[in-house]
């Protein structure tokens, strides 16, 4: 990403390689969708590419807005180890906000895309704490510090089950409850920035756990990331949310489900790109960086789609989402904090194990889109 003694603009900023990526899975989407128009094609393979494009358009958008969002907090004096628990954890999670948010836009026109909105979050959280972390744990094993699990494991568990319980009555996020839970994520962020100065000491108790990434950049290109990756992830997100809806109407397929697996998956890339950098270090920072997220999308990302338009789920997405995601979600959870708090270490083995888990998903998924299993 670049040299930490060297200090680069703009111009180095153009030839950058994740900016060079970005452009060009955006020019690749102008181009599909002026294909798609002129020559009168509709075609669910044209659907397809156009929504795997705009995927990794959101992946690459979002590296670029956490890069310039990191970099300008480290110019305003914010220690590292905040700057990982809020900036770097709400940027890991701007595909799921921008993902939910633009969902909840078109809930008037179209509900059943509330579905996929609550689908793509409580997938994300899923596949975070047991496919992704079961990759980095197996990639290499994890330490754990005890103060760090008593404050962010348990408030990630809260946070999942608060969501849970305020889907369980009515089955609908109401505007007031999703009110909640973002003024919940509000004074964790704060309780964050006020201890910030405790927080950094307990890091530097261990010198191990360094900034994972980072590069020197001047404070105007800082800046262009920013806004630079936020425009490119809004216009991203809203041609996922399009497409990969488009195609579970075209395949039958529940938004759900949809939502679960395709953006689930895919709007967690970034947490296990950091991840795997990160776990290269043995360090806690790893896991930290997929609880971090697990934090701010249970509270954030579907708060303020819910505080946009009340999310209820359909009756088509009912029986996935209560009987078969809300349990695996929140037993997905509990094992992976129990697994943590064991001698304060994740072992190789346990992270076979959340895989496992994850293939059991699966498995029940497969089995209920078959009819193999109802409710």
């Amino acid at each position: 990403m670049g040299s930490d003694d060297r200090v680069m603009g703009i111009p180095q900023l153009i030839h950058f390689q994740t900016l060079v990526t970005t452009g060009a899975l955006f020019l690749a989407i102008v181009a599909v969708r002026v294909l798609e128009q002129s020559a009168g094609i509709d075609s669910l393979l044209l659907t397809g590419v156009i929504a795997c494009l705009a995927l990794g358009l959101l992946i690459f958008s979002a590296d670029f807005f956490i890069e310039g969002a990191k970099g300008l907090a480290r110019r305003g004096g914010l220690p590292e180890v905040v700057i990982g628990l809020t900036i770097v954890s709400i940027g890991t999670s701007l595909p799921e906000i921008l993902v939910t948010t633009t969902a909840a836009l078109d809930i008037p026109s179209s509900p059943e895309v509330a579905d996929f909105a609550i689908g793509s979050i409580l997938g994300s959280v899923f596949v975070q704490i047991t496919l992704i972390m079961g990759i980095v744990v197996v990639k290499n094993g994890l330490k754990i510090r005890e103060s760090w699990l008593k404050r962010d494991g348990l408030i990630m568990l809260l946070a999942v089950l608060l969501l849970t319980f305020f889907l369980l009555t009515n089955y609908i996020l109401e505007r007031w409850e999703a009110g909640i839970l973002v003024g919940l994520y509000i004074t964790y962020i704060g309780w964050l920035l006020k201890h910030r100065k405790v927080i950094q000491l307990e890091e530097e108790e261990n010198r191990e756990e360094v900034e994972v990434r980072g590069s020197n950049w001047t404070t105007a290109a800082y800046t262009i990331m920013v806004i630079g990756g936020l425009a490119f992830a809004v216009f991203a997100a809203h041609h996922l949310v399009e497409y990969a809806s488009m195609i579970a109407l075209e395949l039958k397929v529940p938004q759900a489900i949809v939502g679960t697996t395709v953006s689930g998956i895919g709007t967690s890339l970034p947490e296990l790109t950091i991840a795997i950098m990160a776990s290269k270090r043995s360090q806690g920072v790893a896991i930290g960086t997929l609880i971090g997220s697990n934090i701010t999308d249970p509270l954030l990302s579907i708060g303020l789609a819910g505080l946009i338009h009340p999310l209820a789920i359909s009756s088509q997405g009912f029986d996935f989402i209560v009987y078969i995601l809300m349990p695996f979600t929140v037993v997905g959870c509990g094992i992976a904090l129990l697994m943590m708090r064991t001698s304060y270490e994740f072992k190789k083995w346990e992270g076979y194990t959340m895989i496992l888990i994850y293939v059991l998903f699966l498995i029940v998924l497969e089995s209920y889109n078959r009819k193999w299993i109802t409710f």
